[in-house]
């Protein structure tokens, strides 16, 4: 059982040799501040840290989101190596503070390039490490004594992180062999010591640092087994914002350690503190802040794959993962009582930034932050939850799923609310076939199988085809199927039982020779489903395939499927007994579509005998309103003989529904009145009005000036 991992205990080697005193040639401007300066002023002249800056600033970050995220169990113990080494505190938790680094590295002062460098050596730290390593922690003596028979259950790891420069690959190897030895030689004086521990695995991370531009001899390496006590690992940095990077990329791996963007903080830009409820949009912008947290804050995100929807990113060429979320607007100062499954201390990665300063200003008064997702579309999940508690900011992981102490869903509601046609009432049956229930001692068989191994053994049977959507099974839904189901899942068939699985076979044969429907699930289909043949057809495929699952048992689960094989093959005389009902469904198919032909074509028909009726009416109008002498007709609507008509000629296109409506209530107005009569006896189409004046005078209509048609 392993107490204590590797990083339990972490010692920072850093060299101060002469060489460290070398610029790192990256320039800080030191005049980006001065937004007016009067003529005649020189500018200041940028500036460059050296090695030893550089490296003293990242290991002091990695030190201080070390204690921010744990504050307790997770140790650093730091060392400066020259000519000698200095070990600026110790194990004890009151060491473990980057005030007291940050004090002890003042008094150790810069290196000085003036030393002689054959007497300075990274070695002397390094040695001093591995002594370091072999002390027992106090948390260590505690879990020894508390123990006391099992203290060697108690394990002592440590990583070493060495900052210096190498010459070569072939210094890096000499340094490694170095450490392997010194560590063979600090077990072997543990092994006779009560206050000293034997280190059972180091990892040793080696980091060169050279300057901007200038070529190294040392490459990368990955993790690699030097032997079963010591692991290393080369990474070869440039100095400044490049080996930052690279340190809070390994304090992310060496803790598991996680990465979260807090973005669309809103801020005034002349505010020191961030109030958030008092600022106007017009007069604030908005500000990302990254905060480092233990990778469990992001396990809701794993499990469920949606990295994508909270926003994953990635940065510094692909080497750091960051999950986004986004501000939500504060209402209260006080902290809202949230349904919350975790809780984990923040580091801001910046910690000196303007932004990240505001946002921490902004939660130690009181106030709480809750974090969405940002989506696309829909509505917004809120997933964590930024507050203090005693001085220190937690991340919260709310839950944003159904809550375990809600009820739980009905298994009607499907998963995700996709699927709802389980076979529920097969499955509890299929539970109560298969109940475990205790057995007794005296009715066990010491030569046979344990009754636990015959109760896998038949839950393996019952499972090895067994459908749980409705829709994805035709036997299943059979009832004719059930006594061949039911048997073909047992260990060992009888005579008699196979006899009845024959039977239900024979069942099958018939009713496929009677053409009896079958419950063949249309879910999602378009149309009236597969033909009769294709519906049998699925089905026997599907129990071909449930008897094959239990073909191998036993010579009798052979019989069945060879008899369904058997009645699978048809004789000629019933292929051509199919033949011919095919073409019987197609023809009743053909009528069915001719019919609706037949009543679209009679409906045009009407509709355009109905507008040669209107068209007529309107022109006899238009003739007797022209003639001065005559009177107003009565307004009549015409009524039309189907056997008078002739029907025109076929309209091209599709008549539209309205149109055959229309023509329809037309036709049945048109015969609840006299036709005029006119109309009736006309001849192509034409009367002759005031015959009667014809008649009694016996002279022509249109001598008296009177029109006719």
């Amino acid at each position: 059982m392993k107490m204590f991992s590797v990083s339990h205990k972490t010692v920072f080697v850093v060299d101060h040799c002469p060489y460290m005193a070398e610029s790192s040639r990256q320039q800080v401007e030191c005049d980006v501040l001065t937004k007016s300066r009067a003529q005649g002023v020189i500018p200041l002249a940028p500036v460059s840290k050296s090695l030893w800056t550089c490296a003293v600033e990242c290991s002091m970050e990695y030190c201080r989101i070390l204690y921010d995220v744990y504050p307790l169990h997770k140790l650093i113990n730091y060392i400066v190596s020259d000519s000698e080494f200095h070990i600026l505190n110790s194990w004890r938790h009151e060491d473990q503070s980057t005030h007291e680094l940050m004090s002890a590295l003042a008094a150790v002062g810069p290196p000085n390039p003036r030393e002689d460098p054959e007497c300075c050596s990274i070695l002397h730290g390094l040695v001093a490490a591995v002594e370091s390593l072999c002390k027992i922690t106090e948390l260590q003596h505690e879990r020894r004594t508390s123990l006391m028979d099992t203290a060697e259950r108690v394990a002592n790891r440590g990583r070493i992180i060495c900052l210096t420069n190498t010459k070569s690959d072939t210094h890096v190897r000499m340094l490694e062999d170095y450490i392997q030895e010194t560590i063979l030689e600090q077990n072997k004086l543990a092994g006779g010591s009560d206050r000293l521990m034997a280190i059972q695995q180091c990892d040793l991370v080696l980091v060169h640092i050279h300057p901007q531009g200038e070529d190294t001899l040392v490459s990368d390496r990955p993790k690699k087994e030097i032997s079963p006590l010591l692991t290393s690992e080369v990474h070869s940095v440039r100095a400044g914002r490049h080996l930052s990077t690279k340190l809070n990329i390994l304090v992310q791996q060496h803790f598991d350690l996680a990465s979260t963007t807090i973005t669309n903080i809103p801020m005034k830009p002349t505010l020191n503190v961030c109030d958030q409820e008092e600022q106007h949009a017009n007069t604030s912008a908005n500000y990302d802040v990254e905060l480092l947290h233990h990778r469990d804050a992001h396990l809701e995100f794993f499990k469920s794959g949606d990295l994508h929807m909270a926003g994953s990113s990635t940065r510094e060429n692909g080497l750091k993962e960051t999950i986004t979320l986004k501000w939500c607007t504060p209402r209260t100062n006080s902290i809202e009582l949230h349904y919350c499954t975790g809780a984990y201390r923040i580091s801001p990665t910046d910690v000196n930034s303007r932004p990240s300063s505001c946002l921490t200003n902004f939660l130690l008064n009181g106030r709480s932050v809750l974090l969405e997702q940002p989506r696309k579309s829909g509505s917004k999940v809120i997933s964590h939850m930024l507050s203090s508690h005693g001085g220190e900011i937690f991340l919260h992981v709310l839950n944003s799923n159904r809550s375990t102490l809600e009820d739980p869903p009905s298994i009607s509601e499907g998963c995700g609310g996709r699927v709802t046609d389980y076979r529920i009432t097969d499955f509890g049956e299929f539970m109560r076939e298969n109940r475990l229930t205790p057995v007794s001692e005296s009715s066990h068989e010491p030569s046979g199988k344990l009754p636990v191994e015959r109760a896998k053994a038949q839950l393996e049977r019952h499972t090895r085809y067994w459908p749980m959507i409705i829709s994805q099974t035709t036997i299943f839904n059979m009832q004719a199927v059930v006594p061949l189901a039911n048997l073909i899942v047992k260990e060992t068939l009888s005579e008699e039982d196979v006899l009845t699985c024959q039977k239900t076979v024979y069942n099958l044969v018939d009713m496929e020779r009677k053409n009896d429907p079958l419950p063949i699930s249309t879910v999602g289909s378009r149309g009236k489903g597969p033909k009769r043949d294709e519906q049998y057809r699925i089905m026997w495929n599907e129990l071909e395939t449930l008897v094959k699952t239990h073909a191998g048992a036993t010579d009798r689960h052979q019989r069945v499927l060879d008899c369904i094989v058997a009645c699978r093959s048809k004789p000629p005389e019933e292929e051509e007994r199919k033949k011919r009902g095919r073409k019987r469904e197609e023809r009743e198919d053909k009528t069915e579509k001719n019919g609706t032909k037949e009543t679209d074509d009679k409906s045009w028909q009407e509709s355009e005998r109905l507008k040669g009726s209107l068209d007529k009416e309107e022109q006899e109008s238009e003739v007797i309103k022209d003639s001065p002498d005559s009177p107003e007709p009565a307004n009549k609507k015409p009524r039309l003989c189907t056997e008078e008509v002739q029907p025109p000629e076929r309209a091209k296109g599709p008549v539209s529904l309205l149109t055959m409506w229309s023509n329809r209530i037309t036709v049945a107005n048109s015969r609840k009145h006299q036709e005029f009569v006119g109309r009736v006896s006309s001849v192509n189409n034409k009367f002759e009005l005031y015959q009667q004046l014809k008649d009694e005078n016996g002279m022509d209509v249109h001598e008296n000036g009177k029109a006719s048609r």
